[in-house]
């Protein structure tokens, strides 16, 4: 373990645990301190956890024992917490979105470039046999041309299970911002970077109820659109019709469904790692499943910081945060052409991430 990358854990809600589970007792990796802003959370957590540290922030953000500070606050926070580990020369691994404001994610990569540091952002969940086997899918041409692709994620609300749901109401919250890192970056693995966006959003509920936990009962404001839709032109051609919601009780549709001159393909829920891929062939009338041909296998929230972990120094990692930064762009772009009622231009684009071979779980360290 001595050569084992040290990561330093900022923030340890609930997703945390998940991140936990992922690196601890990893060969490549070595968690030795944690830290939140509820201190005695933090020392739980590291009493369950042999040789690793419970610091304040402040402490863990200066530690010469953390070479990669993984960001898990929530939103509002995730560029104070970036920029605090870049100041102290570390790398940043972070939740998604890159940050809560398109600025700040830009200070947040141009502050790094200049460290000489790097940075990375979930989610990771694309790099799954899921989505990877999609990609490769469409790539062996088994569609033929892609022509358009179809994008749906509708739920009531996050406040209905989680107990502290606030921050998804919040500014960096929403059903696009919150959830559309998964189906957006998907889009990316799967037709390119993105030029253009048309978006429309509506906020018709302006109070929330929690549903369960200490607070159930209580009301919290929405300050964010609640239902983001939207068009997107991909650089390649293809246009992409887009909808995100927390106004709805649930749908049938696809998560996302790519449609070429010669098949359609079904892409399971981006927000897990695998599912099944499905083909209907022109000319068929029946979809068929695809054997898992691409991705980590088994995969789970941490994946993305192990590829980022080992492509330092060589090829450019995965989960980066200039993908991360597009993704940000384009929601943002969406939310900005729905408030001005036109086309808005991205200024940034980005390289699709290399595919994930097919990689059983006892190849990842």
């Amino acid at each position: 373990m001595g050569d084992a990358h040290r990561i330093g854990v900022v923030g340890l809600g609930v997703i945390s645990r998940a991140y936990l589970d992922t690196l601890v007792g990893r060969d490549a990796v070595r968690v030795t301190a944690v830290a939140d802003l509820d201190a005695s959370r933090s020392a739980a957590v590291a009493a369950e956890l042999p040789g690793v540290r419970a610091l304040s922030v402040a402490e863990l953000l200066n530690s010469p024992d953390v070479e990669t500070v993984l960001n898990l606050t929530v939103p509002a926070a995730h560029a104070e917490i970036a920029l605090g580990a870049i100041g102290h020369g570390k790398n940043v691994y972070g939740e998604k979105p890159l940050a809560a404001e398109l600025t700040d994610a830009q200070a947040v990569l141009e502050a790094a470039a200049k460290a000489s540091v790097r940075v990375g952002c979930a989610p990771d969940t694309v790099l799954g046999t899921g989505v990877q086997t999609a990609r490769a899918a469409v790539e062996a041409g088994a569609i033929g041309r892609p022509l358009f692709a179809s994008a749906v994620m509708i739920t009531p609300g996050h406040e209905r299970w989680h107990p502290q749901p606030d921050f998804y109401y919040a500014p960096g919250g929403g059903p696009l911002l919150d959830m559309g890192p998964y189906y957006l970056t998907s889009l990316v693995h799967l037709l390119g970077p993105v030029r253009a966006v048309i978006g429309a959003s509506s906020r018709l509920r302006s109070e929330r109820v929690i549903g369960s936990g200490p607070r159930a009962g209580e009301r919290i404001p929405v300050e964010v659109d609640s239902h983001v839709s939207g068009v997107l032109e991909h650089e390649g051609g293809a246009l992409t019709t887009l909808t995100t919601s927390f106004d709805g009780v649930g749908t049938t549709a696809a998560p996302i469904e790519v449609h070429g001159e010669t098949g359609t393909l079904t892409v399971p829920d981006p927000n897990h790692f695998d599912g099944e891929v499905r083909l209907l062939e022109l000319g068929g009338s029946e979809r068929r499943t695809l054997p898992p041909s691409a991705g980590y296998v088994g995969g789970a929230r941490g994946v993305g910081l192990l590829d980022f972990v080992a492509a330092d120094g060589g090829r450019p990692a995965r989960a980066s945060g200039e993908l991360a930064l597009h993704v940000l762009e384009t929601m943002t772009a969406l939310l900005r052409s729905s408030a001005e009622g036109r086309r808005n231009e991205l200024s940034t684009s980005v390289q699709r991430p290399a595919p994930v071979p097919l990689t059983p779980v006892e190849q990842r360290r």
